[in-house]
C-alpha cells in the first residue's frame, strides 16, 4: 500500500501570517499522481490575504504559495505526461470537478461544480486528496499533484523568476488572448507591480505599444526597461487628456479602493478595461453612463485554466519572458520580512522562495 509522502514547509501559525517551520503529509501516489521535489515558490500577494484570514477564516498552521516550480520525484503507474527527472510547475489549483461547462471548456479556474476548483492552499477537501482536510500549498519540500493539474516546464524556463509566471504570467495571458489583444494595438497598464510589470513584458512580445500609468514618476525608468512605450503620470490631468481615448484595453491591477473613471477616459470607443486587482469595493463606475456612450467594456478576469496555462509557459519560454524577482531563502524570518516589504511594495516585483536549498525534505516525520 502507498504511504503518504512526509513534507517540510513554512506555515502561516495563525491570522496573523507570522511564519513557522511545520511538517505535514502529502498524499500518497495514485495511479495519476506526480511526487513533485520543490526547488522555487513564488510569494504572491494572495499568499498573504489569505494567510491572514483577510479574504475568509482559515484553519492553522497553514502552508501557502501557489507559484510551485520542481522536479519530478516519482510517478505514479499510469502517468503518461510526465516522466522522472522533469521540470514540472503547479498553478493556483490542483483539481476540479472535470465535468462541468468550465471544465469541459478549458477554463477549469471558474468550475462550476461542487466545490469549485479546487485552490493550492486553504481549501477544504477530503481527506483522500490533502491529509488534515485542507489542501497546503507550495512554501513547502515537496508537492503531490494529478498530472492533468501539472504545467510542463522547457528546460530554459527551469529557473527561479519562471515561478511567478504560473499566476502573474497568467493572470495577463489569459485575458489579453480571451479579449483579443494583438499586435499593433494599445495596451494601458494600471498598476507596475507583481501583475503590471508581467503584463508589460508580455504586452510588448504580443507586438503592442505599452503604456504605464502611474501616480509618480519613480517607476518610470523601470517601465521603460521592461517594455513600455511611455509612462503617463496618472495624477497629471494633462497628461492623462493627451492620451484620452488612445488605449484599446487596459490592464487594471490595483487593488485598493480607486476611481476608475480616469482609465476609461483613455480607452478608445468599445475599448476593453480588464480588472484583476481583487477590490471588494471601490473601484467601479458610479453609474452606468461611464461605459453606455462609447459602448466601454469592464472585464473580469481570473488566473487561466491548465491548457491555457501552458501555452502562456511555451510563449514566455519562445519570447525568453521572465519575473524579475528576489530569491530569498527558505526561512520564516526571512518570509516575513518579504511578506513586510510585499505589502509596501518594496520588491521589485516578486519575491522567490528557494525551497530546494534552504528546505531540506524529511526521511520521515
Amino acid at each position: 500500500m502507498a504511504e503518504l509522502v512526509p513534507c517540510n514547509c513554512l506555515a502561516a501559525a495563525d491570522a496573523s501570517g507570522r511564519m513557522i517551520r511545520h511538517k505535514i503529509f502529502r498524499r500518497a501516489l495514485g495511479p495519476k499522481d506526480i511526487h513533485i521535489s520543490v526547488t522555487y515558490s513564488g510569494i504572491c500577494h494572495s499568499d498573504i490575504h489569505t494567510a491572514k484570514a483577510e479574504w475568509g477564516a482559515k484553519a492553522y498552521p497553514l502552508c501557502v504559495g501557489h507559484e510551485i516550480l520542481g522536479r519530478v520525484k516519482a510517478v505514479g503507474v499510469e502517468v503518461s505526461k510526465f516522466k522522472v527527472g522533469e521540470a514540472i510547475g503547479v498553478g493556483c489549483f490542483t483539481d476540479s470537478c472535470r465535468t462541468c461547462e468550465e471544465c469541459s471548456e478549458g477554463n477549469e479556474q471558474y468550475c462550476s461544480g461542487p466545490g469549485g476548483n479546487h485552490g493550492t492552499y486553504g481549501s477544504a477537501r477530503p481527506e483522500s486528496l490533502h491529509p488534515g482536510g485542507v489542501s497546503q500549498g507550495g512554501y513547502a519540500s515537496d508537492f503531490v499533484v494529478d498530472e492533468n493539474y501539472a504545467i510542463r516546464i522547457p528546460e530554459k524556463m527551469d529557473v527561479a523568476a519562471a515561478a511567478p509566471l504560473l499566476c502573474a504570467g497568467i493572470t495577463c495571458f489569459s485575458p489579453f488572448i480571451e479579449h483579443g489583444l494583438k499586435a499593433g494595438q494599445t495596451l494601458g497598464v494600471v498598476g507596475l507591480g507583481g501583475l503590471g510589470h508581467m503584463a508589460v513584458k508580455i504586452g510588448k512580445a504580443m507586438g503592442c505599444e505599452v503604456i504605464v500609468f502611474s501616480r509618480s514618476s519613480s517607476k518610470t525608468e523601470d517601465a521603460l526597461r521592461l517594455g513600455a512605450t511611455k509612462v503617463v503620470i496618472s495624477t497629471d490631468a494633462e497628461a492623462m487628456k493627451a492620451v484620452a481615448r488612445t488605449c484599446h484595453f487596459i490592464y487594471n491591477s490595483i487593488a485598493f479602493a480607486h476611481d476608475v473613471q480616469p482609465y476609461l477616459n483613455v480607452l478608445r470607443t468599445r475599448g476593453t478595461m480588464i480588472m484583476v486587482g481583487g477590490v471588494p469595493k471601490g473601484a467601479m463606475p458610479g453609474g452606468t453612463f461611464a461605459i453606455i456612450p462609447r459602448g466601454l467594456k469592464i472585464a473580469g478576469s481570473c488566473i487561466g485554466g491548465i491548457r491555457e496555462t501552458q501555452q502562456m509557459i511555451d510563449f514566455c519560454a519562445e519570447h525568453s519572458i521572465l519575473s524579475d524577482i528576489e530569491l530569498i531563502p527558505a526561512t520564516p524570518e526571512d518570509v516575513d520580512k518579504a511578506w513586510e516589504r510585499a505589502i509596501n511594495s518594496d520588491v521589485k516585483f516578486r519575491f522567490v522562495i528557494d525551497t530546494a536549498k534552504t528546505l531540506a525534505a524529511p526521511a520521515a516525520l
